[in-house]
């Protein structure tokens, strides 16, 4: 069996791809992504002069011509959820490694390193002076782990729903954070959590932190306002390339999707600036334009109003 190593960080190594099943897509030369990929997205927004979309997977549509390039490439191959991103070169990682958590505004990063279990969901933290939160899970890495705790470490870890939970017993042990999120997305590997919140009503964790119930893509889906301008949407509501909006799909709704329209319009009571999904692009925009995408998301989702399936 022939394997395509990267050089991961100073003391080991990792296998990332292999060259046996670099997909047909891929352009020649030294970058590559294997049929293993299933489609996240990640690399595709991380470094999209590189990677795009061929067919139902991610492909390499141009090799980096410049260290910018590459760095962003490799980057991209750090935070593969499934080790689907290759080189037939030999790379030193470190750089890569650590730029996660990558600082997107202020105080507000990304974490990177996603996770196979949360299907390459973004986790993000949220650096503060009364604790810091991690919302959502990325796939325990120990460098990420290492930085996480040169910001201060992790108070509390803010799970929007049973999908993006991935590796967060490992994180919890590691900081001796709590974990919360809403009692009906509580599972079999939930059901150890510190906190939970209950019912439709929005919650405020602090004076920076608002909880707002959103279910339909899950029943106790749940989003985080941060400071009135950031808001962390799980896969509630992401902003969409193809329709230059703000996006929900009927395809991804597991719970109900008249519910999840109106968890939508409840979010017109409030203000926010920043998007910051699970899945989907992130998106920034003045609080007017913001609002104006998320009625036209609204008008939208009310046009497939009779499909509304129920788990």
């Amino acid at each position: 069996m022939a394997f395509c190593r990267i050089k991961f960080i100073a003391y080991t190594e990792i296998i990332m791809a292999l060259v046996e099943l670099r997909r047909a897509e891929n352009v020649g030369g030294d970058f590559f992504v294997d049929s293993t990929c299933i489609d996240c997205d990640l690399c595709r927004q991380i470094a999209p002069e590189t990677f795009a979309r061929a067919g139902e997977q991610s492909a390499v549509h141009g090799q980096p011509t410049n260290a910018e390039m590459e760095f962003a490439a490799l980057k991209a191959l750090i935070s593969c959820p499934t080790s689907s991103i290759g080189t037939i070169a030999r790379h030193d990682t470190k750089a890569a490694v650590a730029a996660y958590p990558e600082s997107l505004s202020e105080n507000i990063f990304f974490c990177g390193f996603a996770s196979e279990a949360s299907y390459g969901a973004s986790s993000y933290f949220i650096k503060r002076e009364v604790g810091n939160i991690l919302v959502d899970s990325p796939r325990f890495a120990k460098p990420l782990a290492r930085r996480l705790h040169e910001l201060g470490g992790v108070k509390l870890m803010f799970l929007t729903h049973r999908d993006d939970v991935a590796d967060h017993e490992k994180w919890a042990a590691e900081f001796h954070c709590e974990r919360l999120m809403h009692c009906d997305d509580a599972g079999r590997s939930t059901q150890d959590l510190e906190r939970v919140i209950s019912g439709h009503e929005a919650v405020a964790f602090d004076d920076e932190v608002l909880l707002i119930p959103t279910p339909g893509h899950t029943r106790g889906h749940t989003v985080l306002l941060y400071q009135k301008r950031f808001l962390f949407a799980g896969d509630h509501l992401w902003w969409s390339p193809n329709y230059q909006s703000l996006h929900a799909s009927a395809n991804v709704c597991w719970y109900n999707w008249n519910e999840q329209t109106r968890s939508m319009e409840r979010l017109l009571d409030y203000e926010f600036e920043w998007l910051l999904p699970g899945h989907g692009r992130r998106f920034h925009a003045d609080k007017s334009e913001m609002r104006r995408h998320l009625m036209e998301c609204i008008t939208q989702m009310k046009a497939h109003s009779h499909y509304a399936p129920w788990l």
